[in-house]
């Protein structure tokens, strides 16, 4: 199982990201966008892909990636399970999240690490 240390230390890793407290959650912002929130209680985060990336992480396992089961998950918000989810998986989705959100100079930055 993930747990925080470990989000927060992949997350951090990204460039110009913070950490922020959203809605009784734990938020990663690139600027003032959020990519990533961390749920303590159901022990899961949720991530803002793009509909592609939605999809190729969710045909992984459905148990353990899917998309938020209602409008915002039409708009890329997906839900990752952290008691099933591998680390490199994690660490994937996180980056992707990053990406699509951050401004392109940082983005093409990540996307290039994680090519």
């Amino acid at each position: 199982m993930i747990d925080l240390e470990t989000i927060r230390h992949i997350a951090l890793s990204l460039p110009e990201t913070s950490e922020q407290a959203h809605a009784e959650k734990l938020s990663f912002k690139v600027g003032k966008k959020i990519f990533a929130t961390y749920n303590e209680k159901e022990n899961r985060v949720c991530v803002k892909l793009s509909e592609i990336d939605q999809d190729v992480f969710s045909s992984f396992d459905t148990s353990v990636i899917y998309p938020v089961p209602n409008k915002w998950g039409k708009q890329g918000w997906t839900l990752i399970n952290l008691h099933k989810v591998p680390e490199e998986t994690l660490v994937d989705a996180l980056a992707m999240a990053y990406c699509e959100v951050a401004p392109e100079k940082l983005s093409v930055m990540v996307r290039s690490r994680y090519a």
